[in-house]
């Protein structure tokens, strides 16, 4: 079996997923993390209830790195006007909009007229080619964005992430300031199949990115440890069979 590379020999992007504030500056400090997404889901989650103020305080610690922040209205009107006051709270900015409505209105009217005007945004829960290509069709050319397809859910569904996401790429060939970001990954595993298919980014919680210290591990060292805990932990259990 040939050796996994390791994590410093990634060609994609790592960005660190999450809305825990503490969790995010430890991912801050590695310089191999170079970016941050988070969402509304994410910030329930975390207690945060003041949305400005958190990605505020967030911005003020971190301004050399994109970070993404998604807009929470269900019509495309307002998330328009959230997703401007959103890219006026620092430069390095992604705003995040949803590729639907929950009704399923596309958002592309918005996409297109947000990436015009020079908003960088980051296109969110995209699951299928279709919405990869109604994207594609609107991003200005001239404008940076993300592309996040949620490769994790798509595998959830019984589908192979990796061919999928591979024609995502071939539709997104014609815009060079488009990057495609694989979201909601798995395991580890997922890293560097993002990253053999070409993707540009990928999006994972702090527990997955945390594994790459495990690339290379010697395997059967790492059998041993296993059976180790198993051993610990059912004498610490005190179990016995009579």
């Amino acid at each position: 079996m040939g050796e996994r590379m390791s994590g410093a020999d990634l060609n994609i992007k790592l960005f660190a997923d999450g809305a825990d504030l503490d969790g995010i500056l430890e991912m801050y400090a590695d310089p191999k993390i170079r970016g941050f997404t988070t969402n509304p889901t994410l910030m329930k989650k975390a207690g945060i209830s003041d949305y400005e103020g958190f990605s505020r305080d967030l911005l003020s610690q971190i301004s050399d790195r994109p970070v993404s922040l998604e807009v929470f209205a269900d019509d495309l009107p307002e998330m328009e006007r959230q997703a401007r006051k959103i890219a006026t709270w620092a430069p390095n900015v992604n705003v995040k909009i949803p590729v639907t409505t929950t009704a399923g209105e596309s958002t592309a009217p918005i996409i297109s007229a947000l990436s015009a005007d020079g908003v960088v945004l980051n296109v969110t829960a995209i699951m299928t080619h279709a919405q990869v290509r109604a994207v594609a069709a609107v991003l200005s050319p001239d404008t940076p964005a993300i592309v996040s397809v949620f490769a994790g859910r798509v595998a959830d569904t019984g589908v192979d992430p990796v061919p999928h996401m591979t024609e995502c790429l071939n539709i997104l060939a014609d815009l060079p300031m488009a990057e495609l970001l694989w979201a909601s990954p798995r395991e580890l595993l997922n890293v560097f199949q993002a990253n053999d298919c070409g993707c540009h980014i990928i999006t994972a919680t702090n527990d997955i990115l945390k594994k790459l210290s495990l690339v290379g591990k010697d395997l059967d060292r790492y059998s041993r440890e296993t059976v180790q805990m198993f051993r610990t932990d059912a004498v610490a259990a005190g179990y016995s069979i009579s």
